[in-house]
């Protein structure tokens, strides 16, 4: 981040006000249905995710979006668990070129019910927002009434618009003309005074007044707001680490036709265009691996220009391929050029150079997937996120020792504000507020956040339980003691870091299984204030450790404002089996080196079995546990359970396939399953040809739809599963695939921002990132991002900013151990070829 100065008393200093480029074209509504001109487009909801600051009326201004979230809203400065309104309507008018969005309060799917409630007041209302193109580069933004607001909400409720404080910080705002004295400059944290908004904490505005012109030093980023009806420029990070910048005109009493109206006038260059983005790998390539360079141009921009590739050496570059990039197409917003260097073979470190731009360097080599690859999550990213332990590094400690008070029976009848559901009954010998023994051990913290979901904890075991036997990974960097809860980064202790990581996932599996009679679904804070705490993990609880005296008595009667972590419950069939599945395969890796664990390991994954699988309806989850189960214990009853589901499976051969892989010698082995196989066989040949046909259909010879959420965990998983697929069928399934979705997360991927989605691995990668420590705008080494988003309907993102989870989030159970995966399954690869 920019360091800022003072206000006002350097406005001399600016540029004057941009205006509008006269020789701007006029906005016109496209047939994607926003507004677009060089350089410039508008869209109306056509996202609709207000928590994630992506929804309403959005400026996309030169490439970037920098403004968002254009909409009525109850609070001058909303938070993720503000409420926000229902989308009722869309209509896009081409002819008058109006696009119209009709919303409401309350939305009843959300109002203290679904995944994340939200609580709503009583507050019953309908409105529309309008938007018009205006003259030049303006846009005309109004607000329709169905009725008057209650008077009590008149000044509370009112339009927001907010922009993106990277895009800003540092730069100058003026409010009505340039005197000085609303004028200053967009700070990097926001500053006090103090005022008292209608129950809102808030630092006092910035500036009000009737026309804001924001950036007036940066024409790439600047433009005027303006209403006859008001503005507030807000710091909306005062109460939320996360907001933004906020312009904001209330919505008076007694209005409602046009009860406001802006006019936005972005700058616009007008000889602006999307600069070419050469997207190449940013750690490499196998030395056999196929590779191609991708050029991300401009629409407009359909010319090839040569391309040369140059090998780095002692005295300087040395060209060692040239040409024209060939024509692959349009995507999303781009036009696509794509160059084949498969036949660059030696290795060393090489750039490429595309219309006087240089590439970063990146390798060649049998070892790029090697240790700088793979081990940074293995010893930073895991060890970090450990539960219950204490984790040093050297002179640095990530975190003190946590939640040595896990944990109390949660409350029943419960809709927990992050999703976790209680019923009507705990399901276990446990009242609601009793302390459950065993749960203050082993785990990792799920995402960037401090819960434990059973689905994160046993994908993440399952995942390291097969690198370890498909790979041999044994590593020893990090000392790991379960006795005293502690680790200690790079200083070893003789073990295989890989079975002692497996070891803590179950620690808490296994042993909230003992504890409860049944699985968990998960460990979390009981207040949100405590949930949306950033920075050291112990800080979440008082310390107090639950002993049989008098102050676990007075604790357990006053449970609720007490701050253990709460363990809920649930009957979840499906999400039993996929656990007991992982607890199967791990049972594997934990003999001979904990024999005992191995033993209540298998004991919980079969007692998971016998409880659920009848119940299940999840063909996958089935298919999964029976397959774990049978490779664990060769005992054949698995294996014909799982014969007897073949319509079903083979259904469902996308997701049940690359399960079965690593059973298929055992199967082959036993004889008389012959035309289970044959059918099998078939049916993978099937979808593998689906699977090939869909990869082209974007440049990134991955299956991709681009969503609202970065695609990076889902490629990622894909990759992975893929894999399987090629070790069980490689005549059918091509390794090319896996390592697509590989280069895919290391930096070949859609946008303007390249970086690898894995911190710490590549020349460039994501060092801000949305973990424990984002508000530091920080990062863990080795974990994986979500990645590039979509802004819908064609723009894709990929912001620096800590708090955009749909981005920057990194998470466990999938994200940076299929990752690791993903670089042990090349290195294996090419490892072999040295």
């Amino acid at each position: 981040m920019r360091k800022v100065t003072g206000i006002a008393a350097a406005l001399c200093l600016l540029a004057p006000m941009v205006a509008p480029s006269g020789a701007a074209a006029q906005l016109e509504l496209n047939d994607k249905e926003y507004f677009e001109a060089p350089g410039l487009n508008v869209t109306v909801f056509a996202d609709y995710y207000p928590d994630g600051h992506q929804t309403g009326v959005t400026i996309i201004q030169h490439g970037q979006r920098v403004a968002a979230n254009g909409d009525v809203r109850l609070e001058a400065s909303p938070g993720q668990w503000s409420p926000v309104p229902k989308a009722v309507e869309r209509t896009v008018d081409a002819e008058n070129g109006i696009i119209s969005q009709r919303m409401a309060y309350p939305d009843e799917s959300k109002d203290r019910t679904g995944f994340n409630p939200i609580i709503y007041p009583d507050l019953d209302f309908e409105y529309e927002v309008k938007v018009r193109a205006g003259e030049g580069n303006s846009v005309i933004v109004s607000v329709d009434l169905d009725e008057p607001i209650p008077d009590e909400w008149a000044g509370r409720i009112g339009f927001n618009f907010e922009l993106f404080p990277p895009h800003y910080f540092g730069k100058a705002f003026l409010m009505d003309g340039d005197s000085g004295e609303e004028a200053g400059y967009f700070p990097v944290q926001p500053n006090g005074p103090l005022v008292d908004h209608h129950g809102e904490t808030l630092a006092e505005p910035l500036a009000t007044g009737t026309t804001l012109s924001v950036a007036p030093d940066d024409p790439m980023v600047s433009m005027v707001i303006s209403s006859d009806d008001g503005l507030e420029l807000w710091d909306g990070r005062t109460n939320h680490n996360n907001g933004w910048y906020i312009v904001r005109t209330p919505i008076p009493a007694g209005a409602t036709e046009g009860a406001i109206e802006w006019t936005i006038t972005p700058n616009v260059e007008t000889d602006w265009m999307y600069e070419p983005v050469v997207q190449v790998s940013q750690l490499g390539y196998g030395p056999n691996q196929p590779k191609r360079i991708l050029i991300e141009q401009d629409k407009r921009d359909t010319k090839a220009d040569r391309l040369a590739i140059y090998r780095l050496t002692p005295n300087g570059r040395e060209e060692v391929s040239a040409g024209t990039p060939e024509a692959w197409g349009e995507f999303l917003r781009y036009n696509y050029l794509e160059y084949d260097f498969s036949d660059i073979t030696e290795a060393g470190a090489y750039v490429a150079e595309y219309r006087g731009r240089t590439t970063h360097a990146f390798r060649i080599g049998n070892d790029v997937f090697g240790r700088h690859a793979w081990a940074p999550t293995l010893e930073y990213y895991l060890p970090v996120q450990m539960c219950h332990m204490r984790v040093n590094e050297k002179y640095r400690v990530w975190h003190g020792l946590d939640h040595q008070d896990d944990a109390l029976m949660a409350p029943v009848d419960l809709n927990h504000f992050d999703g976790y559901v209680s019923g009507l009954e705990t399901m276990t010998p446990f009242e609601p507020g009793e302390h459950v023994p065993g749960l203050n051990a082993g785990g990792w913290h799920d995402a960037g956040d401090y819960d434990l979901r059973v689905e994160s904890q046993i994908g993440t075991v399952w995942l390291l339980t097969k690198m370890i036997e498909e790979f041999g990974l044994d590593h020893d960097a990090t000392m790991i003691d379960q006795d005293n809860k502690l680790v200690e980064l790079h200083q070893r202790d003789g073990v295989n870091d890989m079975l002692q990581q497996v070891e803590h996932g179950l620690l808490s599996v296994v042993g909230g299984y003992e504890a409860l009679g049944r699985l968990y679904r998960g460990i979390i804070v009981p207040t949100n204030r405590q949930y949306v705490m950033l920075g050291e993990a112990n800080d979440q609880t008082d310390g107090f450790v639950w002993r049989e005296d008098s102050v676990v008595q007075q604790r357990k009667d006053g449970y609720e404002a007490m701050d253990d972590r709460w363990v809920f419950t649930e009957d979840n069939p499906s999400r039993e089996l996929y656990t007991a599945a992982g607890l199967a395969a791990a049972s594997r890796v934990m003999r001979g080196y904990d024999d005992d664990l191995a033993e209540r390991t298998l004991a919980a994954a079969r007692g998971v079995y016998e409880m659920s699988f009848d119940r299940a309806d999840s063909v996958h989850n089935r298919v999964f546990v029976l397959s774990e189960l049978y490779q664990t214990t060769g005992d054949t009853a698995y294996l014909d359970r799982l014969v007897e589901m073949e319509d079903a499976l083979l259904e469902d051969i996308d997701a049940t396939g690359w399960m079965l892989a690593s059973a298929l010698p055992m199967i082959e082995a036993e004889g008389g399953y012959g035309d289970f196989l044959t059918a099998l066989d078939a049916r993978v040949a099937e979808y593998q040809e689906k699977v090939r046909e869909r990869s082209t259909e974007t440049p990134y010879g991955v299956p991709y739809e681009p969503d609202i959420w970065g695609a990076g965990w889902t490629i990622q998983r894909f990759g992975v599963e893929h894999y399987f697929f090629t070790r069980g069928w490689p005549q059918h399934a091509d390794e090319k695939l896996y390592l697509d979705a590989l280069n895919f997360v290391l930096g070949v991927h859609p946008g303007e921002n390249t970086i690898s989605f894995v911190s710490g691995v590549g020349a460039n990668s994501a060092l801000i990132a949305y973990g424990t420590n984002r508000a530091d705008w920080s990062f863990i080494p080795g974990g994986s991002i979500s990645g590039t988003a979509l802004i819908r309907p064609d723009l894709p993102e990929l912001k620096d900013w800590p708090f955009f989870w749909q981005q920057t989030e990194y998470v466990m159970g999938g994200g940076a151990t299929n990752y690791m995966f993903l670089a042990l399954a090349a290195n294996a690869l090419y490892a072999e070829e040295d």
